[in-house]
């Protein structure tokens, strides 16, 4: 490629710096996490708002725009009547903000360098940068001899959904990455499973029961806060067994109403990377079996807290544990619960490694929560996602990033599914390095702002790479 058309669309990236922290400030403002469908906002009014929106910020720049009723939207450059070649998959969907925050989670912050609010790094600040790598090809009126598209999804958080939509209406381009993952390409990825169990509670005679428990917001994520209602028992008792634990998780304890309230805090990371994260679910029930509550709901629980022990996450305790040299060890995340009414529910999140398969895993998991009393309500799983890198599509992503870092580019394997998971030949490329913390799923998500203009940059290249050059 010639370095002056680079340098142009390089330049013409940085001076659009300012508009760029515009335009994801405008889609930060939109909650769209998954909630209640109505008419044409299939996961709820903020996020077909924030499909909206974004289109609407694209029609203006005079790209190409198509809305598949508000499932997906669609951004192509102008001039293009075939079927692109290239697709780039994003998202707009967020996971809800959680506790902790320094500043309103909806409200982007910019404060040293840093563009703050949810849904900065996962996935609408690579959305932007993808936004305005077109426009940069737009405007400078490159041309290229293959279409590109970038498909802008609304529930990657939750199921992808929306791309099985999408895609009964349209065809997968023959080239795909996402833009949420990592650098240099992610081309492994581990396959998934999340259960749902339940077991039921018998009422209690003794006043020392479990009246509630509840922890965890969303399944692919360690959770951070849980808390129980407990009656028959004072605070100077749940005090006494709080100081015998020692695991990272914060307790407190108040009045409530004739019985107490325990309140766990812990620390949330994604499922896939659970080492990073503090179970505030998993602490509350091991503190739970130091209290000496011996009605039905305390055995259940001491039961669960034997299969996922805090500081557990292998699957160990369920027989489940396994790895391999392509992509690492299996983790388990029991990370939703809910108990009152008589009704004990959970939900679990494991990743399985590349060489296992979903029907492995479930011969294993499902005998080990029956023999503790829990019955499996559903589930649903993928399979591992591999690539070679030795494709052409690989190595021209490859390309771009030693041209761009001066870094060796090779690929690698996580335990998150990115977008393309169910995807043919579909990889991630950027927008993180291993080992970046941009607060990912946690309180105050942010991205740099050198990192957003260089995402533009990286994907303006990698579109000019797979669709300028022969």
């Amino acid at each position: 490629m010639d370095n002056t058309v680079k340098n142009k669309i390089f330049d013409y990236i940085e001076s659009e710096k300012e508009n760029m922290i515009a335009s994801l400030s405008e889609l930060i403002a939109y909650p769209s996490y998954q909630q209640e469908p109505s008419d044409g906002a299939p996961f709820g009014r903020p996020v077909r708002e924030c499909l909206d929106r974004a289109l609407e910020i694209c029609s203006g720049f005079g790209l190409v725009t198509r809305n598949f009723d508000g499932y997906a939207g669609t951004v192509e450059l102008p001039g293009y009547d075939c079927e692109p070649e290239l697709g780039i998959l994003s998202h707009l969907d967020v996971v809800p903000e959680g506790t902790g925050w320094t500043s309103e989670p909806y409200k982007a912050r910019v404060d040293d360098g840093k563009i703050y609010g949810r849904g900065a790094i996962d996935d609408k600040g690579p959305s932007v940068a993808v936004i305005y790598a077109l426009k940069a090809i737009k405007e400078l009126g490159i041309p290229l001899k293959r279409g590109v598209r970038l498909i802008l999804g609304t529930n990657e958080e939750n199921g992808s959904a929306d791309m099985k939509y999408y895609l009964s209406k349209q065809p997968a381009p023959k080239y795909t990455f996402t833009p949420d993952g990592n650098y240099p390409v992610i081309n492994i990825e581990k396959g998934m499973i999340r259960g749902y169990f339940s077991a039921d509670i018998m009422p209690s005679a003794s006043p020392k029961t479990i009246l509630e428990l509840s922890g965890g917001t969303v399944i692919n994520a360690v959770p951070e806060s849980a808390y129980a209602v407990i009656g028959g028992m004072s605070v100077s008792q749940a005090e006494a067994a709080i100081r015998r634990m020692s695991c990272g998780v914060s307790f407190s304890v108040k009045d409530f109403g004739g019985c107490i309230r325990i309140d766990a805090c812990g620390k949330s990371a994604h499922a896939s990377t659970p080492e990073l994260g503090k179970n505030a679910v998993t602490a509350l029930i091991k503190l739970l079996t130091y209290m000496d509550i011996r009605d039905d709901a305390s055995r259940k629980l001491s039961s669960l807290s034997k299969l996922f022990p805090y500081g557990e996450t292998d699957g160990s305790s369920l027989g489940i544990a396994q790895s391999d040299e392509l992509s690492g060890a299996l983790t388990c995340v029991l990370s939703i619960i809910n108990y009152q009414a008589g009704k004990l529910e959970f939900k679990i999140d494991i990743r399985l490694p590349a060489t296992s398969s979903v029907a492995n895993v479930m011969d294993k998991l499902l005998p080990a929560a029956a023999g503790a009393g829990f019955r499996l309500d559903g589930h649903m799983g993928s399979e591992p996602h591999c690539v070679s890198e030795d494709t052409p599509f690989v190595r021209k992503l490859l390309s771009v990033f030693e041209e761009v870092t001066g870094k060796k580019g090779e690929c690698i394997a996580i335990g998150g599914g990115t977008y393309v998971h169910e995807i043919e030949g579909g990889v991630a490329f950027g927008p993180e390095f291993i080992g970046d913390d941009n607060h990912m799923h946690s309180a105050d998500e942010f991205i740099k702002e050198d990192d957003l203009i260089f995402n533009a940059k990286m994907f303006a290249l990698a579109i000019l790479r797979i669709c300028a050059e022969d």
